[in-house]
C-alpha cells in the first residue's frame, strides 16, 4: 500500500477531528458547528472558503502552482457529506454521540476527515495545474443536499469539468476498494396509496365498500410489476412497508393506505413501476367500489458513474493499494446516494473505500454489527490515511501538468 507519508504522520491528528464530529453529530441542515470545524481547519491550512451553498456547505479553494492554459482553466471537486442520523448510539465508547437520538451512523464524519486530510496535502504543496475544489455538503441522508447546492450555484460559481465522490464500504477489507462503471446505487422512491371505501359493521360487510380487501388485492397484484412486467435482467425493487387500517375487530374501517419504496437503476423502469402501480390501484380500486389517492415520491434519482471516470479512478486506486484490491466491477447496491444529482450535472465518480468488518471498534461498542445505520457502527480510523491519500492521488493524476 503506497501512502502519503506527510498524511500518514497525520493520521492521529486527522482521528482527533473525525472523534470530534462523531461526538457532535449534527442532523440534516443542522451542521452548524461541523461546518464551523471544517472553516477553521481548512481556513488554518491557508485555504480561502466559501459558506452557505446548501445551507450549511462548506468549499474549499485550493489553487495549483503549476502552470495551465490561462484560455482552458482547469478544475475538479472532491466531495464529502457532513450531516449524521437521527437515531441513537448503542456504543459506550468515549467518542460516542452525545447527543441523544442523532448519531454518526454512516461514516460522514469519516468521509469529512478523509477530506480534510487531503485539503491539508493540497494545500501544502499544490503541485498540480489547476485548481481542486473541496466540497463539504450538507443534508445528504433524506436532505437532497447535493441538489440544493446545485440550486444555490454550486457548479456556476465554481466551474468544474468533473466531480468525485466516495463512501465508506463495511464488509469490505481495509485497504480494498470498489466502483463499477454506470450504475453504483439505486434510485430511491417512495409511495402512497389511501384507500378510500365505506366503513361497515364487521357482522355486515355487504353494507360497506372494504378498503382493507383493495388494499389486499393491491399489494399482492403489484407484486407481479417486477415479475412480469419487469425486463428479468434489469434490477429492481418494490417493497411495500407499511398497510395501515382499521381501529377495533368488529368494523370494517373507511380508509387503508399502503406505503413503500421502490428502488431502480434507470429512470425508464421507475417510469415503468409507477405507471403500472398507478393502473393496478386505480382499476382494482374500481372494481371493489372504492377510490384512491395515489402519491410517488422520486427522492433520489440512482447513481451512475461515468465509464471514462471509473476507468480513471479505478487506475488511481490500483497505484495506491494493487491490483488484487481493486474490485472495478462491484455488484450495485439498492441503497441510494444524493451525490447521484452532482453526477446528473458532471461526469465523475463514485467509490466504495472498505470499512472492514468491525474488530477496529473499540471496548464499549454495541452488540449489533458493524453496518451503515446501525446503532453499533463507528468509522474505522485506518481508513483516513488510505482515504485522504486516494483524493490526493486522484487529483494530482487529474491535474497534472
Amino acid at each position: 500500500m503506497k501512502l502519503i507519508e506527510p498524511i500518514v504522520a497525520w493520521q492521529d491528528e486527522i482521528a482527533r477531528v473525525r472523534r470530534d464530529l462523531h461526538a457532535h453529530p449534527e442532523l440534516s441542515y443542522q451542521e452548524f458547528r461541523t461546518a464551523d470545524v471544517v472553516a477553521a481547519k481548512l481556513q488554518e491550512w491557508g485555504i480561502a472558503i466559501d459558506r452557505g451553498l446548501g445551507g450549511t456547505g462548506v468549499v474549499g479553494i485550493i489553487e495549483g502552482k503549476l502552470p495551465q492554459d490561462p484560455a482552458k482553466p482547469r478544475a475538479i471537486g472532491l466531495r464529502a457529506d457532513m450531516d449524521a442520523l437521527p437515531m441513537q448510539e448503542l456504543n459506550a465508547f468515549e467518542h460516542r454521540s452525545q447527543h441523544d437520538g442523532k448519531m454518526h451512523a454512516c461514516g460522514h464524519d469519516g468521509h469529512t476527515a478523509m477530506l480534510l486530510g487531503a485539503a491539508r496535502y493540497l494545500a501544502q504543496h499544490r503541485n498540480f495545474a489547476g485548481t481542486v475544489y473541496v466540497i463539504f455538503q450538507p443534508a445528504e441522508e433524506g436532505g437532497a443536499g447535493a441538489q440544493r447546492m446545485i440550486d444555490d450555484g454550486l457548479f456556476t460559481k465554481f466551474p468544474m469539468e468533473a466531480v468525485f465522490g466516495m463512501h465508506n464500504w463495511p464488509g469490505f477489507k481495509v485497504g480494498q476498494f470498489g466502483v463499477t462503471a454506470g450504475p453504483i446505487m439505486a434510485a430511491a422512491n417512495e409511495f402512497s396509496i389511501v384507500i378510500k371505501g365505506k366503513g361497515a359493521h364487521g357482522g355486515m360487510p355487504h353494507l360497506g365498500h372494504d378498503p382493507i380487501m383493495a388494499a389486499a388485492q393491491m399489494a399482492v397484484s403489484m407484486q407481479t410489476i417486477v415479475s412480469r412486467n419487469r425486463n428479468p435482467a434489469e434490477a429492481a425493487v418494490l417493497s411495500i412497508t407499511q398497510i395501515h387500517a382499521g381501529s377495533a375487530d368488529n368494523v370494517i374501517p373507511t380508509d387503508a393506505e399502503l406505503r413503500g419504496t421502490v428502488r431502480t437503476f434507470t429512470i425508464e423502469m421507475t417510469d415503468l413501476i409507477e405507471r403500472r402501480m398507478r393502473e393496478i390501484a386505480e382499476h382494482t380500486a374500481a372494481a371493489m367500489n372504492c377510490q384512491i389517492e395515489f402519491a410517488f415520491a422520486r427522492n433520489y434519482p440512482p447513481t451512475i458513474n461515468d465509464p471514462a471516470e471509473t476507468a480513471f479512478c479505478a487506475d488511481v486506486m490500483r497505484g495506491i493499494v494493487g491490483e488484487a484490491n481493486v474490485d472495478d466491477h462491484v455488484t450495485p447496491t439498492m441503497g441510494a446516494e444524493d451525490f447521484s444529482y452532482m453526477l446528473l450535472q458532471k461526469p465523475g465518480c463514485y467509490v466504495w473505500i472498505g470499512n472492514g468488518d468491525g474488530e477496529h471498534r473499540a471496548q464499549g461498542h454495541g452488540m449489533g454489527p458493524c453496518m451503515l445505520h446501525n446503532g453499533s457502527y463507528d468509522f474505522n480510523d485506518a481508513l483516513l490515511p488510505l482515504g485522504a491519500t486516494y483524493w490526493v492521488q486522484l487529483a494530482l493524476k487529474r491535474l497534472a501538468k
